[in-house]
């Protein structure tokens, strides 16, 4: 049973101009082997596979290719399917790659047929058959994606997305299963306009993917090229289902093993992701880096020592022994390891659980040509060991080209070409564009399908003629057939063959139920402790700079109200005193923080979405790590400058002034927190912060009395944690004060605590009740925080 016709022989070698320029040139490019004459020298197109009767103007064409690859397609008629024009006289693509053999459970193959080469097939057996490999890869998947459609979206589309990813996720497998097979009818046809057209004909969304089709096998490695704008890493975050709320993904699907995928967890639990950017936490080093990975990416079930073992293998397997104990780094602050070691650490981050299946996303960029090489030849060792490899790649050279077992050329967000390098050659040679003898194909193949300024028109007119002529190919029609033959199998069909499920479970085929956590909620809880404590400890400006800055301002502070009277001028420095207590605490906290989850969000979105830890478990950890600096600073502000300053002597009051300036401290930590997370990068963060506080801090007592504040303001001053702060202060340090000094003649003098309080319009009775509204305060703030970070996960 195969997809194509098996008798069909393969073609001869093209004959006429082509051929005869091809010869000429003496061409034997990467990757290409000269196709044998297998039908007797017959260079009649196959049946079926007519020219097309579109004619293309071959001088608007020419300028689009090389002077020495002059497009020539005999009577200027474009192919329709196998063969070059009737007046090149040529022969065909090669038919599917070569011969196909039925799948089967024993081949070890999953999710299609499987092309065997000419070694394989005088064997008897294919790469997939050997149980050693099968061994190795410890599970085998094919992925299939058909017919996936990707428009930039309006403001419709993401609000309707956005809505859809907050409400409940929760359905019933029977109705995942329906909206799986069900294709979205697409509203463009593969050659129609790029853009979609409103009710008066205005342009409303952009056409980026266009019915884009592929399978990926296990044991190979597959790489998607194409120039700037031809749609790599859209197609790669649709395969992943990484789309940005910028676009939409109408229609398609995406299989594993043939079983439709309808979201993102039982892919995450599955594969790995290398994406292009290396995102770390600075102040590791690389051993603690892959000891967390192992902790929270490994099954449960796996002994402590068998993780640190499988970190050792990983370490030795990379090359990284040497770098082991050497801080990972941060750009411009902590020297760390190179560009070459940090792309390898990405690498053994994603293999230590031993995924079957793995995307990365330009593996190469910002890499030399020999560590680039380095990389790729790492993926190829994961392909050969039965994984399946899917990777966007940017000007590869030509060594690197040779590794590739399959490329998949894009052009305008189309599929130009999906197959072994060598028939992408004999492709575009057949074509009338053979690339030239000592040229780098993967150079050749980019420019090629790459849109020229100035010649837009004629550029986009040659891509389109070399998908459609792919698309109508032989080895488009058997790739488009084996993909949708894959998204419309049933789900019995796949139980009887006996191959590998996604859940693991007969009754659960999509794997909707499957958790992407591999570590339960403790165990995450106390990896990512583990790793913020760490990175805490190691973090200089947490640490030394914080503790400097603490005691040089009490200091400051201290000296500058030193030894303060009971008089009617110590009253007004020692409020102020108190005052400077709360606006120290909150700037020196409140900055202090108002970046960590900005900056950290790229590493956390990553990580959260790879299934290593929850949101909640993120949040906790992180801002519990930071607890104990954030009592140390305030304890350590109070005692310098409380004594010196000559506050309240009494033991009691002086504690509860530590936990009035403790709380006030952690209640501006927690808003600092609320900032971060409601940010979208750092410098938003430093813009919004100090806006907000000045109302607050003008609430707080001091500035305007508290029976001052107009009505319409009243609400907003219960959110100050400088009234409840002052208030406490202010109680704690005056309540109890039956005599102050006064030396003025007039009746001004304020002769006693409570008339202070008075004054001010506190009131000794608040004082329980300011301690509780600053803990409410705390609880508040950050409770507001992490549903601004449970939303963004979300959005």
């Amino acid at each position: 049973m195969t997809i194509c016709d098996e008798k069909e022989p393969l073609l001869g070698p093209a004959r006429g101009p082509v051929h005869d320029q091809t010869a000429a040139s003496g061409f034997h490019g990467i990757g290409y082997v000269e196709p044998e004459d297998r039908s007797g020298g017959d260079s009649t197109p196959p049946t079926g596979s007519p020219p097309s009767d579109e004619t293309i103007d071959l001088d608007s064409l020419a300028p689009v290719f090389r002077e020495s690859n002059s497009l020539l397609l005999g009577n200027g008629r474009a192919p329709g399917g196998g063969g070059v024009g009737d007046g090149g006289g040529g022969g065909a693509i090669r038919a599917c790659y070569g011969s196909l053999r039925p799948l089967s459970p024993s081949n070890g193959y999953a999710g299609g047929l499987h092309p065997l080469s000419k070694e394989e097939e005088a064997a008897g057996n294919g790469p997939f058959a050997h149980d050693t490999l099968l061994k190795q890869s410890g599970g085998r998947i094919a992925y299939t994606w058909w017919g996936i459609d990707v428009f930039s979206a309006d403001v419709e589309d993401s609000v309707r997305r956005r809505r859809q990813r907050l409400s409940s996720t929760a359905s019933a497998a029977g109705a995942a299963a329906s909206a799986a097979w069900r294709r979205i009818a697409r509203p463009f046809s593969r050659r129609g306009g790029r853009e979609e057209r409103g009710l008066a004909g205005s342009p409303r969304r952009k056409h980026i993917l266009k019915h884009v089709s592929g399978v990926a096998y296990p044991g190979e490695f597959l790489a998607i090229l194409g120039s700037s704008g031809a749609g790599k890493t859209t197609l790669l975050n649709a395969l992943t289902f990484r789309t940005t709320p910028s676009v939409v993904i109408e229609g398609g699907l995406r299989a594993l093993n043939g079983v439709p995928l309808t979201s993102s967890y039982a892919l995450a639990s599955l594969s790995a992701y290398v994406q292009q950017d290396d995102l770390f936490i600075g102040t590791l080093t690389v051993r603690e880096h892959l000891v967390f990975q192992a902790l929270v990416r490994m099954d449960k079930g796996i002994p402590y020592k068998h993780r640190m073992r499988r970190v050792d293998e990983v370490i030795s397997e990379l090359a990284l022994t040497k770098c082991q104990d050497t801080l990972i780094g941060v750009p411009g602050r902590i020297k760390g390891i190179s560009g070459g070691e940090m792309k390898r650490l990405s690498f053994a981050s994603e293999v230590l659980t031993d995924p079957p299946l793995m995307f990365c996303d330009e593996p190469t960029s910002g890499l030399d040509s020999f560590m680039a090489y380095n990389v790729v030849s790492v993926l190829k060792g994961m392909a050969r060991k039965g994984k399946t490899v899917i990777c966007t790649i940017h000007q590869p050279s030509s060594e690197v080209f040779a590794l590739f077992d399959k490329v998949l050329l894009m052009a305008e967000g189309r599929v130009a070409f999906q197959g072994t390098p060598r028939d992408a050659c004999t492709f575009f040679m057949e074509l009338g564009a053979p690339c030239p003898s000592n040229y780098n194909p993967a150079d050749f193949f980019v420019q090629l399908l790459a849109v020229v300024p100035s010649r837009e028109d004629s550029c986009r007119q040659a891509i389109d003629m070399i998908c459609d002529t792919f698309a109508a190919s032989e080895m488009g029609v058997c790739m488009e057939k084996e993909a949708s033959a894959a998204a419309t199998s049933s789900v019995g069909s796949i139980k009887d063959s006996g191959l590998l499920f996604i859940d693991g479970d007969d009754d659960d085929p999509l794997g909707e139920r499957r958790s992407p956590y591999k570590a339960d909620w403790c165990s995450q809880f106390r990896a990512v402790f583990w790793r913020s404590w760490l990175s805490m400890l190691k973090e200089p400006i947490l640490m030394k700079v914080r503790v400097l800055q603490t005691l040089l301002v009490a200091l400051l502070l201290g000296f500058l109200f030193f030894g303060q009277e009971l008089s009617q001028e110590g009253v007004m420095n020692i409020n102020g005193a108190l005052f400077l207590f709360l606006t120290s605490m909150t700037f020196q906290n409140v900055f202090a923080v108002i970046n960590v989850f900005c900056s950290e969000l790229p590493v956390f979105m990553r990580e959260h979405l790879n299934g290593m830890y929850r949101t909640d478990v993120y949040f906790l950890c992180k801002t519990l790590a930071e607890v104990p600096i954030f009592i140390v600073i305030p304890v350590v502000f109070t005692c310098v400058s409380y004594y010196l300053i000559g506050l309240n002597p009494e033991p009691s009051r002086f504690l509860y002034a530590l936990l009035i300036v403790s709380l006030v401290a952690n209640v501006a930590t927690s808003f600092g927190y609320m900032i971060s997370c409601l940010s979208k990068n750092v410098p938003m963060a430093l813009s919004i912060g100090p806006p907000v506080i000045i109302p607050f801090l003008l609430f707080g007592g001091f500035f305007l009395n508290i029976a001052s504040v107009p009505v319409y303001f009243k609400w907003l001053s219960y959110l100050s944690w400088f009234k409840y702060g002052n208030e406490a202060l202010v109680i704690n340090q005056w309540d109890g004060i039956d005599s102050i000094l006064c030396e003025r003649d007039n009746n001004t003098c304020m002769h006693s605590g409570h008339i202070v309080l008075e004054t001010l319009s506190f009131h000794e009775s608040d004082f329980n009740l300011d301690i509780i509204s600053l803990c409410f305060l705390l609880v508040l703030f950050r409770t507001i925080a992490f549903v601004a970070l449970l939303i963004r996960t979300l959005g």
